[in-house]
């Protein structure tokens, strides 16, 4: 396995990209590896949020171009880019909130599963990029997932020059949440997955799913599916027992249904 499983308690799960020797690069085998280990994850009832991390010298350096150039048909170039679209739409699809702790480097495909977790953390030294035109391979795919984070007119000047940015303008931009020394990162992360995985299961499902299919819908649309959403929450034990607990002025008991 290229990826590590490691239980932190208070339902927090820490996922490691385990192949340091390539920059934790997103090969086939490490595709499949983390593909495996979110929808995995993504049915244990003991795991409330995943932080998703890389071993080494940092986060990951996109696909492995040794690979990519040794095959040598397009099915299989097509096949390739396919899984790593599937791992990108599973953690966005996921019940469970995914936080990104970055340090390195977060290029191209990395910074590609950077964008596509819920939240994203780094240290202050980290940077990103999508530099595939330097190499004549234009970042199509991971332009999806950070085109969705950052302005327009910001993308395409990481997807035209491909030079990288700093921790603080990621953060400036919206691609990160924020920015952190090496010493802090973890504490600060950890500090961030405990208070979330502290509320409802079923709540924080119901919401993240909701979220993410309103942005594509117009306005109206995103508002009666919302409303149906609400509602939906609504008849739940959890928000039954949430504006209970608040009124009483308690801690809520949470039964996540």
């Amino acid at each position: 396995m290229n990826v590590k499983i490691k239980k932190l308690g208070n339902g927090i799960t820490n996922v490691i990209i385990n192949d340091p020797k390539t920059y934790n690069s997103l090969s086939l085998k490490t595709l499949r590896d983390l593909l495996k280990t979110f929808i995995k994850l993504d049915k244990d009832n003991n795991t409330r949020v995943v932080i998703l991390e890389g071993s080494g010298k940092g986060f990951s350096a996109g696909h492995n171009l040794k690979e990519v150039r040794g095959i040598k048909n397009r099915s299989n170039h097509f096949k390739l880019f396919n899984l790593c679209s599937k791992l990108m739409m599973k953690i966005v699809e996921g019940k469970k909130p995914v936080i990104a702790k970055v340090h390195g480097a977060a290029y191209a495909a990395g910074c590609q599963l950077a964008a596509s977790c819920d939240l994203a953390y780094s240290t202050t030294t980290a940077t990103f990029a999508t530099p595939g035109v330097n190499i004549g391979l234009f970042c199509s795919t991971p332009m999806v997932a950070v085109s969705r984070k950052v302005t327009r007119k910001i993308m395409m000047k990481m997807l035209l020059t491909g030079e990288p940015i700093n921790a603080k303008y990621a953060k400036d931009i919206g691609l990160i949440n924020d920015c952190y020394t090496s010493k802090k990162l973890n504490s600060e992360v950890l500090k961030v997955a405990k208070t979330i995985s502290s509320k409802s299961n079923l709540t924080i499902k119901i919401g993240k799913q909701a979220f993410y299919k309103q942005l594509e819908m117009p306005l109206e649309d995103a508002y009666k599916f919302t409303s149906k959403m609400m509602t939906l929450n609504m008849a739940s034990q959890d928000a039954k027992e949430g504006i209970s607990a608040f009124l009483q002025k308690r801690k809520p008991n949470w039964k996540n249904k």
